[in-house]
Order: structure tokens, then sequence, then C-alpha cells
């Protein structure tokens, strides 16, 4: 099926490009990006903290400079996720008692990304907690996913995916610890990259009333409409320099996990899985479907599961008064070590690991979180709390995942996740650039 699309707006390299061309002024892309979302984010909902008088300030003033050899996104418009601190505006996580928490400095991130010529307009819209599949919180409201109003955009990131989706921004600054990123891009029809754990510094993104400690198994990452977006954005915010090396796909090889033993995919999205992978075949790579090297799924998942919600609760006790001990982490943190060399002996016989993003395209609006409930999977009502194993296949290892889209499901988008090795993120990045080609 053909991939859906709500835009043909440019994307952040060709808009870059642009204004270092002299076709158009910075500040003429931030208007003109400015006019889009108070045209199309009425029913939308996603940019929810808004800049625009900065924005149109910090365009005039690189406007009067003029573009230096290290700003890939000179004049670029762009949001950042409402849970990144941007001075003067609020990071609330979507929680009603931190509707005053005003933030004090950029994160590094938002510096980062400034320091390449990008302009942030605003902060795009999260569930409370950044804990949830839905964008839906006291303070903000919901997001409603551009395709489909009725349907949810995804989340922790659902609101960046929608404004890059409808054409609002070309780019988003998310984060990811249980498919933030992977499942916006999934259900929006965009692209994003969750990276490899702990190359891109989360300071600056901490829990409201915290000092930005890094939690585990949490990265930030892009949302981008074009994979060379993806690989740009990645560059100008990492620590640490990563590896280039691109695998061709004509004799690549590829690993595709559709299924799980607490989890599977909807019949039709799993078709669109096996005809990308049949096209990847067509064009010379070699697609494999079982691997004795697998992980016990089972098992990671449910060590995944525990780590983080040790994670997202600070450490604190669960609801039933359980609480884990210090002994307790650092056996998973020893599980997690295991598992991590077990994907490493897959990466010595597969350059890509394709699988679902979620078991289904974007589902329609919940009105509590949806790991509490119910979805609809090939007409049947399951849990939806097993679907946090699609993305833990890649986060408890800590590996990098660019999710594509690949076509549409029931008129709705659907993605792919391309996982590879610790540290390979540009590999990725390139691996689902070139299966895109194919489906052009």
């Amino acid at each position: 099926m053909s991939i859906l699309s709500l835009t043909t707006e440019s994307t952040a390299t060709e808009i870059a490009a642009d204004i270092v061309a002299g076709k158009l002024s910075a500040l003429e892309a931030v208007e003109s990006a400015i006019a889009r979302i108070e045209a199309l984010d009425g029913p939308i909902n996603a940019v929810v903290v808004r800049d625009f008088d900065s924005a149109r300030a910090a365009a005039k003033r690189l406007d009067a400079v003029g573009p230096k050899g290290d700003q890939p996104l000179f004049g670029v418009p762009m949001t950042v996720k409402e849970s990144f601190d941007l001075t003067g505006h609020p990071s609330t996580w979507g929680l009603e008692h931190a509707r005053n928490n005003i933030a004090q400095s950029d994160a590094v991130v938002v510096q980062r990304l400034k320091r390449a010529g990008a302009v942030i307009l605003g902060k795009t819209n999260v569930p409370p907690d950044l804990a949830d599949w839905q964008s839906n919180n006291p303070v903000y409201g919901r997001t409603n996913n551009p395709h489909d109003h009725g349907r949810s955009p995804g989340g922790s990131s659902g609101g960046g995916a929608a404004a890059v989706a409808a054409g609002m921004v070309p780019c988003e600054f998310g984060s990811d610890i249980g498919g933030s990123i992977r499942v916006p891009a999934h259900f929006c029809g965009v692209w994003g990259h969750k990276p490899t754990f702990d190359v891109i510094s989360l300071e600056g993104h901490g829990y409201p009333g915290t000092d930005s400690a890094r939690p585990a198994l949490s990265v930030c990452g892009p949302l981008t409409r074009s994979a060379d977006d993806l690989a740009t954005l990645l560059d100008i915010t990492l620590d640490h320099p990563l590896a280039r090396r691109n695998v061709p796909l004509n004799g690549a090889r590829y690993l595709l996990i559709d299924e799980q033993p607490m989890v599977g995919c909807a019949s039709a999205y799993r078709a669109e899985l096996d005809r990308v992978a049949g096209q990847i075949e067509d064009a010379g790579g070699q697609v494999e479907r079982r691997c004795a090297l697998i992980p016990d799924l089972e098992a990671a998942h449910e060590s995944y599961l525990k780590m983080l919600n040790i994670a997202m609760a600070g450490g604190l006790p669960a609801p039933d008064g359980t609480q884990a001990t210090v002994r307790d982490w650092f056996d998973l943190c020893d599980i997690q070590a295991r598992v991590y060399r077990q994907w490493r002996d897959i990466f010595g016989a597969f350059d890509f690991v394709l699988a679902p993003v979620s078991a289904t395209p974007a589902f329609p609006h919940h009105a509590g979180q949806i790991f509490q409930d119910n979805i609809a999977i090939d007409g049947v009502d399951l849990s939806a709390a097993p679907q946090l194993a699609w993305a833990g296949i890649a986060t408890f290892p800590g590996l990098p995942s660019t999710v594509l889209p690949i076509g549409t499901v029931d008129d709705m988008p659907v993605g792919m996740q391309v996982i590879g090795d610790r540290f390979q993120d540009f590999q990725t990045i390139d691996g689902a650039r070139q299966i895109a080609a194919l489906l052009i």
C-alpha cells in the first residue's frame, strides 16, 4: 500500500539549504511555520507551548549575521517536546501540580539545536508523567492524530509527531523509554529515531522537582519527515561522534521478528511488514525469519518492565506497597548485560533486525491510560499492556532503532523498526533510508 502523507512541506535540510542559497530568509521560514501552526493546530492541539515572539527575534538575528559553516539547521523552525526545558516556559510533564515549573535555562539538547541554527517555536503535548501512548493531560488537553482526529497520535512524544505529520514544522525532538518516539512516528506516518542509550544528554529533561539525573533506559531523539533530517538532528546533538558505517541493501542480512510469546501483531500490519521484507529480498537483501540466537524475549520483557517501572517511579513503592531493593536493581542490571550480549551475537550474524512498532495502527482515544485498558487486535479485545514488548525489544538492551513509514492499514499509517547494534545509529538510519527507497 502507498505511504500516507498529509504534507508536501519541505524537510529541515531542504529549508536550511534554501535559506543558505538566498531563496528565503530565516524570518520567512519562521513566519511560514507560525502561519501553518495557527491555521492547522486548532483541531489537533499539538503545539501547546508557543514562543512565537522569541522565534521571530531569533530569526531576525540569524538573518542579520548570516549562516556559519557549522549550522546545518540555519533558520529551520522546529518544536521540542514539552518535557524539555525552554527558558521562561513551563515544563509540566502534563502534571497539574507542575503548571508553575518554569525553566530557568534551556535543556542541553535545545542549546545544541539553537547552536546549529534551529529556531524553536515552542513545545508539544505529552501525557502525564510521559507514561502513555496517548497525549492527553489536565494542563493542555488532548492531542488528536492528524490523520483521524478520533485516534491517538501516540505518546509520549505524540504532540511532536502530530505537528510534523500535519506539516506545521519539519522536525521535532522527543524522548523515548517505552516507545515514546517510535510509536508516535508509527501512528502518525513520520520518521523517528531512538538512539543508543546515553549518547545524547538528557540534562534539562528532568521530572519536575528533580535535578535532571538521567533515568535508566531513557533516551532522547528526533522526529522528522526524512532520513536525512534524522541523521542531521542526531549528529548535532550527540555527546560524542559515532561511527558512520553504511551497509548496502543488496547483500545486507536482515532478521524479521514479527511475533513474541506475549504479544502478536495484527494480521494486516504483519502483511505490510512481510510485503516490505519481500521487497528487500527482491532487491538483493537476505531476510531470515528464524534465529536460534534470539534471547528469551518473554523473560527479557519481564525484566524490562521491572526496570522501567522502577525508573518511572523513581524507586518509590508500587501501588501494592512492594518496593525493589538495591539487590533487585543490580540483578536487573546483570540480566540487562546478559541480554545485550545475546543481541550483540545476533548482530554478528545480521546487519539489521526488523520489527513492528506496536501490534496495530493508531487506536481510538481512550478515557484513561491505554496500558490499563484493552485494544482491538484483529477484532478481539486484548490487554494493551503487552504492547510495550515491541518497544522493550530495543530499549532494554540499549539498542538504536529507526522507524520509517512503510504503508497503511485501515487508512492509517504504519511504520517499521530498523534496529542495529549499539552505536550503529547512523547505520540504522541509512538502512531505513535504503528500505524507504524501495517503497516509493
